[in-house]
């Protein structure tokens, strides 16, 4: 059995301090004793995820283009925060209440995941929010223009496999939450 080891950071700075994105440089030294000057890692905020499900068993997802791959993709309401500032239940519901105009009567916290722990510092913190209702109209910030679609939960596994549903965090919260609410018809 190999003795795994956390690799000891040495210095570390921030190479990049913007307001939405932050970049940190390590000088680390691994268990071997070798030393890694440059290892770059992306200080992210977690993110608050959620699977909405209605009373007529459809999911409510969102459309929105991502620039960072230049596609237009389907996926779960989700939204940055931090964790400092705001626990992940208010965080997921104020994303799925501003993206989608949607609430719901409960929440289920179903786990946290750490996004690319390679290079990223966040948690993805999923949701199931039962019964949602649309209760009011979309208030998204200037740079959003998110579209909401429902989608019979019957439909779902199809749209994985197509590619039409292929964001990971998304997919993850999909399985996850069908497997806790022992739904089986996808």
């Amino acid at each position: 059995m190999i003795n795994i080891q956390k690799w000891t950071i040495l210095a570390s700075h921030l190479v990049l301090n913007h307001q939405w994105c932050q970049i940190r440089q390590d000088k680390i030294q691994l268990a071997n004793g070798k030393i890694v000057d440059d290892y770059f890692v992306n200080v992210r905020p977690d993110i608050a995820l959620v699977f909405p499900i209605t009373a007529n068993r459809e999911v409510v997802f969102v459309r929105q283009y991502r620039h960072g791959v230049a596609e237009i993709l389907l996926e779960l309401p989700a939204g940055s925060f931090d964790p400092s500032k705001e626990d992940s239940l208010t965080a997921v519901q104020r994303e799925l209440l501003e993206e989608t105009g949607y609430t719901a009567t409960e929440f289920i916290k179903i786990a946290t995941l750490y996004d690319n722990p390679v290079k990223d510092t966040n948690k993805i913190h999923l949701f199931i929010a039962k019964n949602a209702t649309l209760t009011s109209q979309q208030k998204l910030d200037e740079t959003e223009e998110i579209e909401v679609t429902l989608i019979p939960i019957s439909k779902i596994k199809e749209k994985i496999k197509s590619g039409e549903i292929c964001v990971c965090g998304s997919i993850a919260a999909i399985f996850l939450a069908l497997d806790v609410l022992k739904l089986s018809e996808i």
